[in-house]
């Protein structure tokens, strides 16, 4: 009798022979394009064309909740669920959050960060009841702020209790085409980060957000239309499905959040639009991540108990505005080797990866599978060396029987009790962290870097689509860093370039029953002045009650524009017109020249501006609030005067001369 072929196994296989086959070594890479031309990057915006758009309000603005809110769950009055809260679900988690340039190159930054900024996770919305937006399936398009409406539902569906589900979808090309084999990693540690900013987000509105844990990937496909192969023309790139989060417009139960979505496939009709090309040119094929992505699919519900665990209530957080901590969120480039951090810190930042039943922990029932092994390099309070935090206590004997015998496993002095976070090694590390990680000095000029150790070969033995959970928990859980650092004065950045092999000879790991997922690092970052930044979404037209009116002229120099719509101006003016607003005491001036410039020596009353700290000012500051901007000379100070402009701030002014021409001129 012939045995029947378990798929489950098969699939196993295939997963676990992917991941070692695009391991980073330090004899090799893993296989990827030889070659790169940025001018043929495929379009980061997908669209459907011939499906209706429904422009989203940008109403972030207008949310005060504090950054501490979205942990404590004590938001007074949860937002209603109707088009303009969407828009600010929307504009908090999966939208953009300025525009670069330098020279002439452009690119947009979002909320949420993506490997290379090339951003392969694509979002809908399953919208069902939401007051000014029509019951179906619409697409994001986070370029305009705006959703495409792909089909609708019945009226019987439609006659239910309302609701909303945001589901996740993957284009693993957009990635592929710079990272080649490994790319398909990356995707998941993306989906892992766009939970964590939609679970944030969620938050801010006072809302919460549940996986729904019983939708298999077939599912997922249909309710978003992706298994419709006309809708998808001339070889425009498919999407992958990963996921289905239930929004809940206010924190209730979490077993309402845990069922499905409630829409049948059937009852979804009249679809429309056709997806667009993103990339005419395809130089290279990688068809292991095909495979990679078909042995990870989601077939059946898979339940685990909700994880509880022992852990204090979480402490005290930042009172700055959530909204702001959001959108001025950035990947760091580099960092200052000169930088430090206290301990109270970094314990309140890994305290914050414990799994406790608040956000963004909340938002599923998995056990804790990830624990961070750090190289702390400039932490005050805490020796250089290898340290390591257990995220789930149960895991230490399993743990230290699989690394070396040699490691210290002792507890600083001074951790909180509350943290399972043991010293391994005693050494200075930051040399071994630097080519770690494939020689980049980001690894070793910050505070301190990580990896992220997963609980990995028996979970996905058993549910090979484990393999892309894992790396959603390691994402959400660079999500979290990323927003903590922001709120602390620090920047994170993720790192998907390190030789797995030498991660795992480090900790003497020689199996797979463990292995490192992710990267990432938080220091002191500088700002880079030679590149500007611009608002998101600066092309809006102004509300004709919110045009400018020019002040008469007194001394004002020449009307400066960006192109964008002409009311969004700023005015150039001389160091007399300066004098004469500030009399008043109402003006707002910012000084944006370099920290020790400032501490120099600055105009009486200026505050310090920079790329770290814009937003507070574009959002705590009313937009009839005269705004003077000054530089050194008068050249820069024109970049960040055109932002509070493209803000509706109605008086804006650029310092001509800058610094130098008001102490010339004696003010």
């Amino acid at each position: 009798m012939t045995a029947v072929p378990d798929p489950a196994a098969n699939a196993a296989e295939v997963i676990l022979a992917y991941h070692q086959r695009t391991r980073h070594r330090l004899e090799r890479y893993a296989a990827g394009p030889e070659t790169l031309d940025w001018s043929e990057q495929p379009n980061p915006f997908r669209e459907f064309a011939g499906a209706p758009r429904v422009l989203l309000p940008l109403a972030a603005d207008e949310v005060a909740t504090p950054f501490s809110e979205i942990y404590a769950g004590r938001v007074a009055a949860p937002a209603p669920l109707d088009l303009s809260s969407v828009g600010v679900l929307l504009q908090l988690s999966l939208a953009l959050a300025a525009w670069k340039e330098y020279g002439p190159d452009r690119w947009a930054l979002r909320c949420t960060p993506s490997s290379g900024n090339l951003h392969p996770t694509e979002a809908y919305v399953v919208s069902r009841g939401v007051e000014g937006l029509e019951d179906g399936v619409y697409h994001y398009v986070s370029r305009d702020h705006s959703l495409e409406r792909r089909c609708g539902v019945s009226d019987k569906i439609a006659a239910a209790a309302p609701g909303m589900w945001i589901g996740l979808t993957s284009i693993h090309w957009r990635e592929a085409w710079k990272y080649g084999e490994r790319a398909f990693r990356y995707c998941q540690l993306d989906v892992g980060h766009a939970i964590g900013a939609l679970r944030y987000a969620a938050g801010v509105l006072g809302w919460t957000a549940r996986m729904a844990e019983a939708a298999t990937s077939r599912d997922i496909a249909g309710l978003l239309g992706l298994d419709r192969d006309a809708d998808f023309p001339g070889g425009a790139e498919r999407e992958a499905p990963d996921l289905l989060l239930r929004i809940l417009p206010e924190p209730i139960a979490a077993s309402l959040g845990e069922a499905g979505h409630g829409l049948s496939i059937e009852s979804l009709g009249g679809w429309v639009g056709e997806a667009n090309l993103l990339d005419r040119r395809k130089m290279y094929k990688w068809p292991v991540i095909d495979e990679a992505s078909a042995a990870t699919r989601k077939t059946r519900s898979v339940a685990e108990p909700r994880y509880r665990g022992n852990f204090p209530p979480i402490g005290l957080g930042s009172s700055e505005r959530a909204a702001s901590v959001i959108l001025n969120r950035r990947s760091a480039q580099g960092f200052d080797r000169r930088g430090r951090m206290g301990s109270g810190a970094f314990y309140h930042m890994i305290d914050r990866l414990l799994a406790r039943n608040v956000a963004p922990w909340d938002v599923w029932t998995y056990v804790p599978r990830i624990h961070p092994v750090f190289f702390i390099h400039r932490v005050d309070g805490l020796e250089p060396g290898l340290y390591i935090l257990l995220r789930n206590p149960d895991v230490e004997m399993r743990l230290r029987q699989a690394t070396r015998n040699d490691l210290l496993w002792q507890r600083p002095e001074h951790v909180p009790p509350q943290l399972d976070f043991y010293r391994l090694v005693a050494a200075d590390c930051t040399k071994v962290a630097r080519v770690l990680h494939c020689h980049q000095a980001i690894a070793s000029d910050s505070c301190f870097a990580l990896g992220m150790i997963a609980e990995f070969e028996p979970l996905v033995r058993a549910e090979p689509w484990r393999y892309k959970q894992l790396h959603w928990e390691a994402g959400l859980l660079g999500h979290v860093l990323y927003l903590e650092a922001e709120t602390l004065g620090f920047r994170g950045t993720g790192i998907g370039c390190y030789f797995d092999e030498s991660m795992h000879e480090i900790l003497g790991l020689e199996d797979a029953s463990f292995a490192s997922l992710y990267h990432f690092t938080v220091g002191v970052a500088p700002v880079d002045t030679r590149i500007t930044t611009l608002p998101p979404y600066g092309d809006r037209a102004l509300p004709q009650t919110e045009a400018q009116h020019p002040e008469p002229d007194s001394g004002k120099s020449t009307k400066g524009s960006s192109g964008m719509a002409e009311q969004a101006t700023f005015e150039r003016v001389g160091v007399d017109f300066a004098r004469e607003l500030m009399k008043s005491g109402e003006a707002l001036v910012l000084d944006m020249r370099d920290p020790g410039s400032y501490e120099s020596g600055h105009i009486e009353g200026a505050e310090h501006v920079t790329e770290a700290n814009i937003f507070n000012f574009l959002s705590g500051t009313p937009k009839t609030t005269p705004v003077l901007i000054y530089c050194y000379h008068g050249n820069a100070s024109q970049v960040y005067a055109q932002t509070f402009a493209d803000f509706r701030f109605t008086k804006v002014y650029s310092l001509d001369g800058g610094y130098e021409g008001w102490k010339q001129a004696g003010a």
